[in-house]
């Protein structure tokens, strides 16, 4: 007549996941069923994340003991659930484990180490959880026990429904009408603690029975006047088996006709033929309830849940605030009305915590303590790059690749795009300066232009000076293909135009300065350079060392060309948009083949430096020369030691650094001459110079 044990191990477990309680301690019988619910329970317990605080053990014989063996047992032991972390017990067994709380408690008060201790305990929250089995009845020895201890539990009970006339039918039972019967009498004595004469319980201090005492005034502890799930499961078994012997005579009736109505009475049907029976009754009781029985005779019914509600005058209510339903399609079922719980006064939040230490908050992680259950653990920092976004979480995750975690590791923020952009102050700093650069070149292509017929524009080659110094204004603008975020197209044409570019810069160079060596050369009388004098040598040298770059960039872009690469990892929590090299050979291929033109023009120029100021410039390209090498020689070092918007700056600044050094060193005491001082730019005052 109750429901299968096993739906309330599944409601015990449903209950404390509900509420997040993890850490639990037990309170059973030492006998068999004690052992078996300990061990269904913590099995489920570990498949659920629940771990068990700890295990009291109430002994079998406690009830049987002298009076000095309880005194001696309550009064030398203190039990688990004093020190435990634990504020969530489940109370499994009978009436006796609650027996058991209260005597305790009521020992330890009349000790004398009382009050602190006693004022302690008293108001010692706990949430206890007991099962159907236990009615919170207390006997006359338990009187002087305070219920608030209990204010809050949480009580498994077999569901049941007000029953009409049952409070009616209570009030008339009286010890008078009940000759014969002497357990009313015993009944009466308990709960109102008094004795009538002749009774075997009588002492001097106890107060007559007077038969006039009611029922109704008894406080709950001690006798409650509405039905309870006992009461419910005795009711439904008496209509029970009246259906069932209805059942049999039916049957009877209709196969052995009226002969036989002596053998139809109840005492005439042995009592296991009844089990079969049981499995076909259904029916609904006088409450509204369905009362069914499975396949295996046992109870179709759920359990409801309780909350113990105390009052000061130390009586208590049962106020249903949820119920486990077997019989939703999804299984068995878990309803709960937080709102209507009343928790223990001690506990400052609701619902209480029950765990072994306080929750890992987001952004860090849970760590095991070594020899305790898995409940219990430290908490510790998520590492780099991971992050924790909620509670208690097991193990730090990681942020996907284009996102990182913010400062206090809780979620992943996305990175943030790092390239050498126009609007930031370094990206707009160099675009101005390439801009003035390209300006000032302008410039002075238009001076020599415009002064194109003067001996000191006409000097070194005239064609040779426009191409370098259109070289260099195209340098000076492909450092703006450096700036801004990378594509396809700038990554293509970023190195191969600064390559091509920077060739014919220097490669005019190298023409410019051999053609000051031969035109020297050739001033003297029956030299063989003579016939090298012309523009087809120094054209021819600037062709040829530019094809060689042109050659060694088509090679590149047909086999590995740079592309738009995304690093998501060199820098922290920023993503670097960069154009990879591709092959990193070629790269610098690129990069050695303009150095060994510089070092040539360089070497070809200090051998140079000491011929005439009339014929040559060779002092000029010296020293511009000295200042290319050297801004491309700490250029490497510096490239390679730096990354993301910073690698770009550096080039930019390098090409903008040479070509100004280009600009300045050749070109700047020409426009001095030009601008500043034209009576020196005559053909008799170069020859008076070389003189």
């Amino acid at each position: 007549m109750v429901p299968n044990e096993e739906l309330q191990y599944l409601g015990i477990i449903q209950l404390l996941l509900h509420f997040g309680w993890k850490f639990i301690g037990f309170i059973t019988m030492d006998n068999e069923g004690g052992e078996h619910f300990l061990q269904t329970l913590e099995a489920q317990f570990s498949q659920s994340g629940i771990c068990s605080a700890f295990s009291e053990i109430i002994t079998k014989h406690i009830f049987v003991m002298s009076i000095q063996d309880i005194w001696d047992l309550y009064h030398n032991n203190r039990p688990s659930f004093m020190t435990s972390r634990a504020n969530v017990v489940i109370i499994y067994g009978e009436t006796t484990s609650i027996t058991w709380l209260t005597g305790f408690l009521l020992i330890r008060m009349l000790t004398s180490e009382v009050s602190a201790e006693y004022e302690e305990m008293r108001t010692f929250g706990k949430v206890w959880i007991m099962t159907a089995q236990i009615d919170v009845t207390l006997t006359t020895f338990h009187r002087g026990f305070d219920m608030q201890m209990l204010h809050g539990a949480l009580t498994f009970t077999i569901h049941s429904k007000k029953v009409e006339g049952f409070q009616e039918f209570i009030q008339t039972i009286h010890p008078s009408a009940a000759e014969g019967n002497g357990f009313i009498k015993d009944f009466w004595e308990q709960v109102f603690d008094c004795s009538f004469l002749n009774s075997v319980v009588q002492t001097e201090l106890m107060e007559s029975c007077t038969g006039n005492e009611r029922l109704e005034s008894a406080l709950a502890p001690i006798f409650e006047m509405s039905m309870t799930g006992h009461s419910y499961s005795i009711y439904n078994a008496v209509y029970a088996l009246v259906h069932a012997f209805q059942t049999i005579h039916i049957l009877r009736s209709n196969t052995r006709g009226m002969k036989d109505v002596d053998r139809m009475s109840p005492h005439a049907v042995e009592p296991w033929k009844l089990r079969s029976f049981f499995q076909r009754i259904s029916f609904n009781n006088s409450a509204g309830d369905e009362v069914t029985f499975n396949e295996c005779g046992e109870l179709v019914a759920g359990f409801d849940i309780s909350n113990l509600v105390t009052f000061p005058n130390n009586s208590y209510i049962r106020d249903k605030v949820g119920r486990l339903d077997p019989q939703v399609p999804h299984g068995a079922t878990l309803t709960i009305n937080e709102e209507s719980i009343q928790w223990h006064k001690v506990f400052i939040q609701a619902p209480p915590v029950s765990l072994c230490n306080d929750k890992c908050h987001p952004g860090d992680s849970k760590k095991k303590k070594e020899g305790e259950t898995f409940c219990c653990y430290n908490c510790e920092s998520c590492p780099e790059g991971k992050v924790a976004n909620k509670e208690d979480m097991d193990y730090c995750i990681s942020c996907p690749e284009d996102q990182y975690p913010n400062k206090f590791r809780v979620h992943c923020i996305p990175k943030v795009l790092n390239f050498l952009s126009f609007e930031e102050p370094l990206g707009t700093s160099l675009c101005f300066l390439a801009l003035f650069l390209s300006l000032v070149t302008a410039s002075v292509l238009g001076i020599f232009i415009k002064q194109c017929d003067t001996p000191i524009v006409k000097a070194n080659n005239r064609s040779l000076t426009y191409i370098l110094l259109i070289s260099l204004l195209l340098s000076f603008l492909c450092a703006l293909l450096f700036i801004g975020k990378p594509n396809e197209v700038t990554c293509l044409l970023r190195q191969t135009a600064f390559g091509i570019i920077f060739s014919i810069a220097v490669s005019s160079v190298l023409a410019k300065t051999i053609t000051v060596v031969v035109v020297f050369m050739a001033s003297k009388p029956g030299n063989i350079f003579q016939k090298w004098i012309g523009k087809r040598l120094a054209h021819s040298i600037v062709v040829f060392c530019s094809l060689v770059q042109v050659g060694i960039c088509l090679v590149w872009m047909s086999t590995s060309p740079p592309f738009p690469d995304l690093d998501m990892h060199s820098v922290y929590g920023k993503i670097i948009v960069a154009c990879s090299e591709g092959s990193v050979i070629m790269f610098y291929c690129v990069l050695g083949y303009m150095g060994f033109l510089a070092i040539d023009s360089f070497t070809v120029a200090f051998l140079a430096r000491k011929l005439p100021d009339t014929f040559n410039e060779a002092k000029f390209i010296t020293f511009s020369m000295l200042v290319f090498c050297s801004v491309w020689l700490s250029f490497v070092p510096t490239y390679l030691s730096t990354s993301g918007k910073y690698m770009v700056a550096v080039e930019i600044f390098s090409i903008l650094a040479s070509s100004a050094g280009l600009l300045g060193c050749i070109f700047f005491p020409k426009c001095y001459i030009i601008v500043m001082r034209p009576d020196l730019n005559k053909k008799d005052q170069l020859s008076r110079r070389k003189h």
